[in-house]
């Protein structure tokens, strides 16, 4: 049995119908009302409260970790969750970290990253830490405003970032909770070539077949918007990365390809399976 936290999210919802198409009994964890496939049992949970994961994981022999929402900056301790899992007898960890944790070590908008990526190693099974960059889906943020003005608006339209396709990141993880040979690996994710917000924009007016403006906010209008929903060390560790991207950064990388045995997709593959919320 697999267990998956974050069923109803990006990589989660993916996930699920993945590992219940290769024939795995699947236990999918979200915190919202579960929509998961035929055959999947809901569990109530997330990986902010320990507690909640424990009706989850009795029989599990491989958990997926995902964080979300608030659980990315604040909830029980990594420790405590970690430890659940151990508990519970599984045998294989995957867990959903960030390229900033590796690129950024001292930045506080993912210290609550680096304390899971470290009790996942503390924990005595086998694991494997996925460190994706920006997700292709981030673009949802811009799916009223597409729809009702044929507009994006976002800030640094020129900063070119390789940003990851959610199901390919679910892919990866899909592997590593599956197959042997994954233990002990950290695989950095990334899409095949960076692309800016304005880029974004381009590629929606090509599958839309109308022309979508850009507006380039400034970071303090950015910095605004974010704050409504982050607390200020992750609206200001993203605007960083996002602004002032660092070699590291803005570079392609090989794990997807490498673990896939295939080209990781473009944002317009991403584009192409979501261009209902735009339209």
């Amino acid at each position: 049995m697999i267990v998956v936290t974050g069923a109803t999210g990006n990589i989660g919802r993916v996930l699920v119908g993945m590992l219940a198409e290769a024939g795995e009994e699947v236990v999918a964890v979200s915190r919202g009302d579960g929509a998961v496939r035929d055959g999947v049992r809901w569990v109530r949970g997330g990986v902010g409260d320990a507690g909640s994961l424990r009706p989850a994981l009795d029989g599990a022999r491989a958990v997926f970790l995902v964080l979300g929402g608030e659980s990315n900056f604040r909830g029980e301790s990594p420790g405590a969750v970690v430890e659940a899992v151990a508990d519970a007898g599984a045998e294989r960890i995957v867990l959903v970290s960030s390229q900033v944790s590796a690129t950024r070590p001292e930045a506080l908008s993912h210290a609550r990253l680096r304390e899971f990526e470290a009790a996942v190693r503390a924990s005595g099974r086998e694991f494997t830490v996925l460190r994706p960059a920006g997700f292709a889906s981030n673009a949802l943020a811009w799916s009223e405003s597409v729809r009702t003005r044929r507009t994006v608006y976002a800030p640094f339209g020129d900063v070119a970032l390789p940003v990851v396709d959610p199901a390919d990141i679910a892919a990866v993880a899909a592997a590593a909770l599956l197959e042997d040979g994954h233990a002990g690996r950290v695989y950095e994710l990334t899409g095949p070539e960076p692309i800016s917000p304005r880029g974004q924009a381009e590629v929606l007016s090509a599958a839309l077949g109308e022309e979508v403006a850009f507006v380039e906010l400034s970071r303090e209008e950015a910095h605004a918007g974010m704050a409504r929903f982050m607390p200020e060390p992750v609206v200001a560790g993203t605007l960083d990365v996002l602004g002032a991207p660092l070699p590291a950064e803005r570079r392609p990388g090989p794990d997807v390809a490498a673990v896939l045995h295939r080209p990781a997709a473009p944002f317009a593959a991403w584009v192409t399976r979501n261009l209902p919320a735009f339209a």
